[in-house]
């Protein structure tokens, strides 16, 4: 089937990037620490923005945040914050960006008391993404019972811009929830994908 003729999401537009990221990426069953650290911060930086924003100004953040190692951005000092309010690549922000570096820090506790960020994001799903039969973008809950589990227990730990909404889309970003329409070319495709690489871990 042709790229203009395959059915898609109907959020992904038309934008090449959003095209893209809808085709490769959103949904995938994530377990690497800093990408999850990287969509974190990505996520809290998109409140109150639309996410292709985000999308544009990517490489920029990758750029500005040390390409997102939760070490480094946890060592960022007051002056390195006065610099990014500066980075015009960047949402200037100050509390986004403070609210970056702090989880930074809570993210290496958690790292250190879970063995990783993974296994500890992860058991908000039992290990397992989670595969939905939405048919319309209507359907799609703007926040569920486990990503208001998930904000609450963050916001514990010292994260912030953790509501449960930006945890859910950190959730459908990172395949821990199939929200691909069932109509959606990517829908079974990621479902495989999912259910393979779920098979391979270790149950929490």
């Amino acid at each position: 089937m042709s790229e203009e003729r395959r059915e898609r999401c109907g959020w992904a537009g038309t934008d090449p990037l959003y095209v893209a990221y809808h085709d490769t990426e959103w949904g995938v069953p994530q377990h690497d620490d800093r990408r999850l650290f990287e969509m974190l911060i990505l996520e809290g930086a998109q409140a109150g923005l639309s996410w292709i924003t985000i999308l544009r100004k990517r490489a920029a953040y990758r750029a500005a945040f040390s390409d997102f190692d939760p070490v480094a951005v946890a060592a960022f000092d007051s002056r390195r914050v006065r610099t990014l309010l500066r980075d015009a690549g960047i949402v200037r922000n100050r509390a986004k960006i403070e609210a970056a570096v702090g989880n930074a820090r809570a993210f290496l506790k958690v790292q250190g008391e879970f063995g990783s960020f993974d296994a500890y994001m992860w058991r908000f799903v039992d290990g397992r993404p989670k595969r939905n039969t939405w048919r319309t973008l209507k359907q799609v809950p703007a926040q569920t019972g486990e990503s208001q589990k998930m904000s609450k227990d963050l916001k514990i730990r010292g994260f912030r811009f953790v509501g449960p909404t930006i945890c859910y889309s950190h959730m459908q970003a990172t395949g821990m929830v199939n929200d691909h329409l069932v109509g959606c070319f990517r829908y079974l495709k990621v479902g495989r994908d999912g259910a393979a690489r779920a098979q391979r871990m270790p149950r929490p």
